[in-house]
C-alpha cells in the first residue's frame, strides 16, 4: 500500500500520527521550559501554610495515641479491616476467572463517574482503596481531642486538600478516561492538554492557574452586561452607571448598588435571562451601579477610608444630585456590603441621613467565627500577603483566585484541570466561569487593612474599626435594611452573616436565607425556579440555627420578595428618568481596563 493509498486507521497511518504528536511535545516541552524561566517571585507563605500546622496535627495525633490508644487501635483496626476485606473480595472475583470487579458498595462519588471506575478490577481497587485511605484520614483527623476549634479547622481543611490532591482521578496513570481519550486519538489529545497547560503557564507568569472558560467566547458589552445605560460620573474610584428605564413611572427613591471590587460588578448582569440589573429596572426602579476601578501598583496607598469617601460617599452624593432626590436606597454585595455598613455606621454618628434603607448580599460584619475561609486568614498567610503587597503595590487577582478556588479544589481546580491538561478539551463557553476568571486587583493598604481590622481583629463586631479617625460600631447601623445570605456560601457563611446582622441597630430588620452558594445563591432569577428560600417572622436575634429551625421555606427565587420590601421603603411612583449625561455607554471603561500588573521593585 503506497502512502496515498494508507486509510486514516491503517497502522502506518495512526503512527504517522503518533510520531507528529511527539514531535508536538518537544516543541511544546521548549515552551514549557521557556514560561517556568519567567516565574515571577513570589512571598514562600503564599504557598502554603506554616509548618506549625502539620506540627500540630502530628502532637495531638501523638498525644491521642499516647492518651487514648484503644481508639487508636480501633482506627487502625477498623481501616485494615476494610482494606483486608476488599482486597480479599477482588482476589477471589479474580480466582473465577471473572474479569470484573467485586460488589461496589458506594458512596457516589462524582470523580468517579466513568464507568470503568466500577467495571474494570484494577480501576476499581484503585477508587476503593484511595476512598477507604481518604476515609481513614479524615476519621483520625477529625477524632483528634487536643487540637483547639480554630487549629482544628486548619488541620482538618489542609488534610481534605492533601486527600483530594491524590485521587487517582488527578494522574494520567489511573484515570481511565483520560488513558481511553489518549489511545483513541493517538496521543492527540495529551498534545492539546500539553498545549493547554502551556498556555495557562504563559498567561500567569510561570505560575499555573486553570482556565476555566473560553476567553474568545465573551465580550463585555457585547454578549455580556448588555442592560442599556450610561455611565454619568467617573473618578479615579469608580464609574457610576445610570440604567435606561423600561417603565414609564418608577419609584420615587432611586437604587444604588455597590458590588464588590474583588470581582467585577457584571456578575449581576451576566445576561439578560438571569440579570438582576435588568430585573430591577424591569420592576421600576431608577438604578445606579458602581464599576470600581481595578487597580495597579500607583493605588497602594489607597485605604478602606479612600473606599468610603471617594467611592461610596461620592456616588451617593451623585446620585442624589442627579436624581434631586435627598434620600437613597443601597445594596452592598460581600465586601461591598461589608464597607456600606461601615459607611452608614459613619453616616448615622453624624447625623446624616443620605441612605434610606440599605440591602446586604452575603456579607459578613462580624468575623468572629468567619468560616471556612478563615483557614487563610491566620498570620501565616496574612504575613505573607502584607510582605507581597508591599513588594507589588497590589495583591494581584492571581493570589485571590487561587485562594477562592482551593476552597472548591475539585470543582475549580482539579476537575477543570483534568478536561484540559489529561484530555486536552477546550474551556467552556460558560459565562459564569468567564467572570470568575476576569478578577481584579485590590490596593496593598486597603487589603492589609481588610483582612487586619476586620478579618482578624474582628474590630467592626469590638467597636475598634476606624473610619476616618473614628471608631464605628455595628450598633451604628440603624437603617431598615435586609440581608439575603446563601445556604451553602463558602466565602461569606450564612451563620456568620446572621450573627453580624443580629447586633445592627435596625429595628426592622429581614433575614433571607437563599438555597445554594455564594454566586448561585444571589444570581437566582424568578424565571429559572431553581432554588427556594427561608423566611421566620420572628426577630432576627439568638442562634441563626434556631432561627433556621423556625423558618417557612419558600420555592423558588427571593428576588420578588425582596422586590416588594423595596418598593415599600421607595416612596411613590414618578416619572422615569433618563439618564441626561453620558461619558461613555454602558458597562463603561473600568470594567474592560487592563491595569499594569508589574512589580514596584
Amino acid at each position: 500500500m503506497t502512502t496515498e493509498e494508507k486509510t486514516p486507521d491503517s497502522p502506518e497511518a495512526r503512527t504517522a500520527r503518533l510520531n507528529a504528536n511527539l514531535a508536538r511535545v518537544e516543541e511544546l516541552s521548549k515552551r514549557l521550559t521557556a514560561a517556568l524561566t519567567r516565574r515571577r517571585h513570589v512571598d514562600p507563605a503564599l504557598h502554603g501554610p506554616a509548618p506549625d500546622v502539620y506540627m500540630k496535627a502530628a502532637a495531638a495525633w501523638l498525644a491521642e495515641m499516647m492518651q487514648n490508644p484503644a481508639k487508636m487501635v480501633e482506627h487502625q483496626v477498623n481501616y485494615w479491616g476494610k482494606t483486608l476485606k476488599h482486597y480479599v473480595e477482588a482476589q477471589q472475583t479474580l480466582a473465577k476467572g471473572e474479569f470484573r470487579a467485586p460488589p461496589d458498595p458506594g458512596p457516589r462519588d462524582r470523580r468517579f463517574s466513568n464507568p470503568l471506575w466500577d467495571t474494570h478490577p484494577f480501576f476499581n481497587y484503585l477508587k476503593q482503596q484511595y476512598l477507604l485511605n481518604a476515609e481513614a484520614i479524615s476519621t483520625a483527623v477529625g477524632d483528634l481531642e487536643t487540637l483547639s476549634p480554630e487549629d482544628r479547622r486548619r488541620v482538618e481543611y489542609f488534610t481534605r486538600q492533601i486527600v483530594d490532591m491524590f485521587s487517582p482521578t488527578n494522574f494520567l496513570g489511573t484515570n481511565p478516561e483520560a488513558l481511553e481519550r489518549a489511545v483513541e486519538t493517538d496521543g492527540e489529545s495529551l498534545v492539546q492538554g500539553l498545549e493547554n497547560l502551556v498556555r495557562d503557564i504563559e498567561a500567569n507568569q510561570g505560575d499555573l492557574l486553570v482556565t476555566l472558560a473560553d476567553r474568545e467566547a465573551f465580550k463585555v458589552g457585547e454578549n455580556l452586561a448588555t442592560t442599556p445605560g450610561a455611565v454619568v460620573y467617573r473618578n479615579r474610584m469608580l464609574e457610576l452607571i445610570q440604567y435606561e428605564p423600561t417603565t414609564e413611572k418608577v419609584h420615587k427613591t432611586p437604587l444604588l448598588i455597590f458590588p464588590p471590587w474583588i470581582n467585577k460588578f457584571y456578575i449581576l448582569d451576566l445576561k439578560p435571562a438571569n440579570s438582576l440589573i435588568k430585573w430591577i429596572v424591569d420592576q421600576g426602579f431608577t438604578l445606579f451601579v458602581v464599576s470600581w476601578v481595578n487597580p495597579d501598583a500607583s493605588y497602594a496607598g489607597t485605604g478602606m477610608d479612600d473606599y468610603i469617601r471617594d467611592g461610596y460617599l461620592r456616588a451617593m452624593a451623585e446620585v442624589r444630585r442627579i436624581t434631586g432626590e435627598k434620600q437613597i436606597n443601597a445594596v452592598g454585595y460581600c465586601i461591598a456590603g461589608t464597607t456600606l455598613a461601615l459607611t452608614l455606621a459613619h453616616l448615622n454618628k453624624a447625623g446624616d441621613k443620605t441612605v434610606k434603607s440599605a440591602t446586604f448580599l452575603t456579607t459578613l460584619t462580624d468575623f468572629s467565627d468567619p468560616g471556612e475561609v478563615g483557614v487563610f486568614l491566620n498570620d501565616d498567610f496574612v504575613d505573607g500577603i502584607e510582605r507581597q503587597t508591599e513588594r507589588d503595590g497590589i495583591l494581584s487577582k492571581f493570589f485571590m483566585s487561587r485562594t477562592f478556588s482551593f476552597l472548591r479544589s475539585n470543582d475549580l481546580i482539579y476537575t477543570p484541570a483534568i478536561k484540559s491538561y489529561m484530555l486536552g478539551e477546550a474551556p467552556p463557553a460558560f459565562d459564569l466561569l468567564y467572570w470568575n476568571g476576569d478578577g481584579t486587583n485590590l490596593p496593598a493598604k486597603m487589603a492589609v487593612e481588610y483582612l487586619r481590622g476586620l478579618c482578624q481583629q474582628d474590630g467592626f463586631a469590638k467597636r475598634e474599626f476606624k473610619v476616618f479617625g473614628q471608631p464605628v460600631s455595628l450598633a451604628d447601623v440603624t437603617q431598615p435594611l435586609c440581608a439575603v445570605a446563601c445556604e451553602t456560601d463558602h466565602i461569606a457563611h450564612w451563620r456568620g452573616s446572621f450573627n453580624g446582622i443580629k447586633q445592627m441597630g435596625s429595628g426592622d430588620k429581614t433575614f433571607i436565607l437563599s438555597e445554594s452558594g455564594h454566586i448561585a445563591g444571589i444570581i437566582n432569577p424568578p424565571s429559572k425556579d431553581k432554588y427556594g428560600h427561608y423566611t421566620n417572622d420572628a426577630p432576627v436575634a439568638g442562634d441563626p440555627d434556631a432561627w433556621l429551625k423556625g423558618a417557612t421555606f419558600h420555592k423558588g427565587s427571593w428576588w420578588p420578595r425582596w422586590g416588594e420590601w423595596l418598593k415599600a421603603h421607595s416612596g411613590p411612583l414618578v416619572k422615569a428618568r433618563i439618564p441626561a449625561d453620558s461619558l461613555a455607554p454602558a458597562p463603561g471603561t473600568y470594567v474592560v481596563a487592563t491595569p499594569v500588573l508589574e512589580p514596584t521593585s
